[in-house]
């Protein structure tokens, strides 16, 4: 590796230079995340919008810095980071992780993302760090354009109810086709794409139909939802550590009776919904969606992915799968030349069995940009 590219892979590389011996352990390419919040540093959502916005930015420094820790050499934001946040990275300021930013999710009112007060009702289209209303295609063009115009990598909607959200159900069905189509072109016109959030079959049909990339989360997905996505080339991101752990810690942490009350219904499905997509050729990516102190647990997604599908399988949507999603598919995912020098020691053979990537303890080494970042 030199200046942050793989030169050449091989027991007799030509290349001289220095040398770390890592012990026999199993060297994979860098891990992806493509579904984060490094802003929410708090399991109460609301809280963190009260926050000072630099408070939040220098937990979210902590955050990035643990995440790069835990073996994620690249990660994708799912709303609440700005491209300042990336160029801190970019410039040294964060030894964090390779970030996409999404800017503002872009909600209907009383959508997922609409977290304000009922009493707040009125012309605000903020929604606080995280959300945006737009209502009609105008106002998503503009909402849509306005996320582009400061630095987003990508655009993110919200296509159905959620669990965090306090004024819908998890099954609802949010924006119009024309709304969404107007999202996609806006992000298409950039050269980008837009991911939505969406749960139940109707809303991950209608979503992708109308040419979103990636659908986050997915858990009540069904045979024919799960077609679709193969007959549109898109992506599947599920996020299943994050529910565990609302059911885990959530009421502690501060989680509205709302949210405790929902997360069960798509809890249960969720190992289902890795089945269904592996069954149908869905291209499954990883994420993890975790929110406060349970992001600690970020590693635990291989754990219930091994529930359901080969290690093979895991690795590729932690790696190749998700390097294809964000488009960078020509320079990450790969220990091959040309390639970002993005890579991680392992203790255990991740190949025979993945979950041994679900234990931060067994990430011996990290390594970023040809950088050692981490090592123990």
């Amino acid at each position: 590796m030199r200046d942050g590219e793989i030169l050449e892979v091989g027991p007799r590389a030509s290349v001289v230079g220095e040398e770390h011996d890592v012990g026999g352990r199993v060297v994979l390419p860098g891990l992806i995340d493509a579904h984060v919040h490094p802003m929410m540093s708090s399991m109460d959502i609301a809280q963190v919008t009260r926050e000072p916005r630099s408070l939040v930015a220098l937990r979210a420094k902590r955050e990035l810095e643990a995440t790069l820790r835990r073996g994620f050499t690249t990660v994708r934001d799912a709303a609440g980071c700005d491209r300042g946040m990336a160029q801190a990275i970019d410039e040294g300021l964060i030894d964090g992780p390779r970030l996409r930013v999404a800017g503002q999710a872009l909600s209907q009112t009383g959508g997922h993302g609409d977290l304000r007060p009922t009493s707040a009702l009125h012309t605000e289209h903020s929604s606080g760090l995280f959300g945006r209303i737009a209502d009609g295609v105008a106002e998503v063009r503009r909402a849509a354009r306005e996320q582009l115009r400061e630095g987003a990598h990508h655009i993110k909607i919200m296509a159905s109810g959620g669990v965090a959200s306090p004024f819908d159900e998890v099954g609802a069905v949010q924006y119009s086709l024309e709304e969404i189509q107007a999202a996609v072109d806006e992000a298409r016109a950039h050269g980008t794409y837009v991911m939505a959030h969406a749960y139940g079959p109707e809303a991950i049909s209608r979503a992708v139909r109308c040419g979103v990339r990636s659908i986050e989360h997915g858990n009540l997905i069904d045979d024919a939802a799960a077609q679709v996505l193969v007959d549109e080339d898109a992506f599947l991101v599920p996020t299943l550590i994050t529910y565990e752990m609302i059911r885990r810690i959530g009421a502690e942490q501060g989680m509205p009776q709302t949210a405790l009350d929902k997360v069960g219904e798509v809890l249960d499905q969720g190992v289902a919904s890795l089945r269904i997509a592996d069954r149908a050729g869905v291209q499954v990516g990883f994420g993890t969606d975790l929110l406060g102190p349970a992001r600690a647990h970020q590693n635990e997604e291989f754990r219930i992915h091994g529930e359901a599908r080969d290690p093979l399988a895991i690795l590729r949507s932690a790696t190749l799968v998700n390097a294809r999603l964000l488009g960078l598919d020509h320079r990450l995912g790969r220990l091959e030349p040309g390639y970002a020098a993005d890579a991680i020691a392992i203790d255990g053979d991740p190949l025979d069995d993945a979950t041994v990537l679900a234990d931060p303890g067994n990430v011996a080494l990290v390594v970023k940009d040809a950088r050692i970042r981490h090592s123990q």
